[in-house]
């Protein structure tokens, strides 16, 4: 949704602006002159229209200076006049465009809600390029029937606006899914906006959802636009939506319900278009009987459900899944035509992959930068899925003198092997001794929870499993 904010003193004129951009979709905030340049850095717009008397003397500065702001904004001048010159002169100062106020309505109307369609193209554009090319329910190639059963299903999804809740281990692709679903949708020229319930601290995950005014909070310095907002007309992902605290819980129902929301601090609610596609790698069913998810919210986003089987459950998959991420990574990573040898595609289907396709692909990746010939093998795989595991040695350490095929390796690569292995066995401990609280092992280990937690998805570990 594009924020417009609207700085003209004229009554009339302001009341032509407002009703020319009625139906065009946006947030209108009415500023006046003498407040703008305190308003300007604390409250979020993407487009200021401003009457030409209401401009400073220092004009191509304060158009430059509101360009610099986070967001952005373009600026649009309404002139009493027609006058080619000034019209230029402002155009040269940075100005996006520059509108006679004597248009009548319909015209007005017309080059107004331009100029907000050009904002909002340009931000979705962003926003394609930032999450890469679109997914499309075609490319998940399986032999499993299970798999084209679920995908049949997930294509009858594709041009409505359920909610959907996709089940499934940590690994499996759940938001591979939920981008295939919604790129193949009417809502694929809208955003995709992914956000982890799991990786915001609760004391800030309502802000980010819904948003925040200025002062809701201590350091809310500006107001904020959440993920409902920048996911209007688009999808909202939900990821590890178990570990959202009840009270967003109660929020997110509501949004859900009645396509409202109301930022954190705000007495007035917003209109948003979104569709939420939610996943967990939690048993829904348990998390209830415990008290700790809505049954209301489970019914309201688990319309139709979803529920990916893991990568040991269809191993007639692995050796497809491998081939075409080996194809990928070694044409990224300049090591192209490699190949694998049959052994190591033997070993890759004996093993249970605990972190499913997203380990398989790290795996995968690793072996490309391991593999000094033009073949993969047995020795640029990881130990545990050669000889079922570490070896470790008498203070519980991978012992390096014992590792499969590292004694055969320069050293540069052998060094990187025993790293590998002893972060994962560090990151596991840690977590074993905090019994899965990712902040607490975060803090031991002197490193963010976010660096830890792209570490736990880089070697296949869920908290969930040290929490016993």
């Amino acid at each position: 949704m594009v924020r417009v904010l609207v700085c003209i003193e004229d009554r009339p004129l302001r009341d032509r602006v407002a009703g020319a951009l009625d139906r065009a979709r946006v947030l209108l905030s009415f500023v006046p002159a003498q407040a703008l340049a305190d308003v300007l850095p604390s409250q979020p717009c993407d487009l200021v229209l401003i009457d030409e008397a209401q401009l400073p003397g220092h004009e191509s500065k304060f158009v430059a200076d509101i360009r610099k702001l986070s967001d952005a904004p373009d600026v649009v001048v309404l002139c009493a006049t027609e006058d080619g010159e000034r019209r230029a002169a402002l155009v040269a100062a940075g100005c996006l465009g520059v509108l006679y106020a004597g248009l009548d309505d319909e015209a007005l109307a017309r080059v107004l809600r331009a100029f907000v369609r050009r904002r909002r193209e340009a931000f979705l554009q962003k926003l394609r390029v930032a999450s890469g090319d679109e997914l499309r329910l075609g490319a998940f190639v399986s032999a499993s029937p299970a798999l084209h059963d679920l995908l049949a299903l997930a294509r009858r999804l594709v041009d409505t606006d359920t909610s959907v809740l996709i089940l499934g281990e940590t690994g499996v692709g759940k938001e591979w899914l939920a981008r295939a679903i919604h790129g193949e949708g009417p809502r694929a020229a809208g955003p995709f906006i992914a956000v982890n319930c799991g990786a915001i601290p609760e004391s800030l995950l309502e802000s980010e959802l819904f948003g925040h005014e200025k002062g809701a909070f201590t350091g809310a310095i500006r107001s904020h636009r959440g993920h409902f907002e920048l996911a209007d007309r688009g999808t909202l992902f939900l990821d590890e939506i178990a570990e959202m605290p009840p009270n967003v819980q109660v929020k997110l129902l509501r949004a859900v319900q009645d396509h409202r929301i109301q930022r954190v601090g705000s007495e007035s609610e917003i209109e948003v278009d979104v569709r939420v596609i939610a996943a967990t790698n939690r048993d829904l069913d348990e998390e209830m009987r415990a008290g700790r998810f809505r049954p209301d919210l489970y019914y309201r986003i688990g319309v139709v459900t979803l529920s990916i089987p893991p990568l040991r459950e269809r191993p007639e998959d692995i050796p497809k899944l491998a081939e075409e991420a080996l194809e990928s990574l070694a044409t990224r990573l300049g090591r192209s035509a490699l190949r694998f040898q049959p052994d190591v595609l033997r070993a890759l289907v004996d093993y249970a992959w605990p972190g499913n396709v997203r380990e398989l692909v790290n795996v995968v990746e690793r072996a490309v930068l391991l593999c000094n010939g033009s073949r993969v093998g047995l020795a640029d795989l990881p130990q545990n899925l050669t000889r079922g595991g570490n070896e470790p040695g008498d203070d519980g350490a991978p012992a390096p003198n014992r590792a499969n095929g590292w004694l055969e390796m320069p050293l540069r690569q052998a060094r990187r092997g025993v790293l590998d292995a002893f972060e994962r066995e560090y990151i596991a401990a840690q977590l074993t001794a905090t019994r899965g609280r990712v902040g607490e092992a975060a803090r031991r280990a002197g490193i963010t929870p976010r660096s830890l937690f792209d570490k736990m998805l880089h070697y296949g570990l869920r908290k969930e499993d040290f929490k016993k």
